[in-house]
């Protein structure tokens, strides 16, 4: 694994936009300018360590690549090898990176033996909400840090429902995300990107469909106004 040149010029969202699942593109559209390479530092980590439990046949060896990226959130971000978009658009984060590790502890969460307890299912979406927290803080939104912490396990829970396989496990995130407080979506303008994900994510769970006419319009809502 490796990382960005700090002189490298070319940019991230060139090699990590067209990897995102369908919902992340269309939420991500929405990101003003300056938050929006930010955003997809997020969601491309997401994606990123989504897709090392997906390819990773033994338990022990993802979670070996889960602390690669432990051990790089921990790090400044000099220490970084060359070549990976993802840690250049990580550098977006000025330093804040190391607010992402509770993301990474999430998705090991994900990792033991079948079926999963409620309290892993429950951290993995613990760690993924931490994340919209930290968007929050690195784009100046202090004050929103909790109601989008709210929608960021909102949408984890919806998400991994439709990851599992296992029914046991399907059924008791389905009463976790039953058991989640409804306050609205509304947030800020350079916070509306994950107001649009949770949206869609309850809309279309999965994440992974193309897009129906129903989701865009879905997504214009949310995204242009917030509700």
């Amino acid at each position: 694994m490796t990382s960005s040149d700090p002189n490298d010029r070319s940019d991230p969202a060139a090699a990590l936009v067209p990897l995102l699942p369908t919902l992340s593109r269309l939420a991500l559209a929405y990101a003003p300018a300056r938050a929006r390479l930010p955003t997809l530092a997020l969601f491309a980590l997401d994606s990123r360590l989504a897709g090392l439990l997906r390819h990773s046949r033994e338990p022990m060896l993802a979670q070996l690549r889960l602390s690669w990226w432990r051990e790089m959130l921990a790090q400044d971000v000099a220490a970084w090898p060359a070549g990976d978009p993802l840690l250049a658009a990580l550098r977006s984060w000025d330093g804040a990176h190391s607010a992402l590790v509770p993301l990474v502890d999430g998705w090991e969460a994900l990792t033991g033996a079948a079926p999963l307890a409620t309290a892993s299912l429950s951290a993995m979406a613990d760690g993924r909400a931490a994340g919209f927290a930290a968007l929050a803080r690195v784009l100046g939104r202090d004050g929103e840090a909790g109601r989008v912490h709210t929608l960021g396990r909102r949408w984890a829970l919806a998400d991994l429902a439709t990851r599992l396989s296992h029914p046991g496990e399907q059924a008791e995130v389905r009463v976790l995300l039953a058991q989640e407080f409804e306050s609205g979506r509304r947030v800020s303008r350079a916070l509306r990107p994950l107001a649009v994900l949770e949206g869609l994510a309850r809309r279309q769970p999965g994440g992974g469909a193309e897009a129906s006419v129903g989701t865009l319009a879905v997504a214009m809502r949310l995204g242009l106004f917030g509700i």
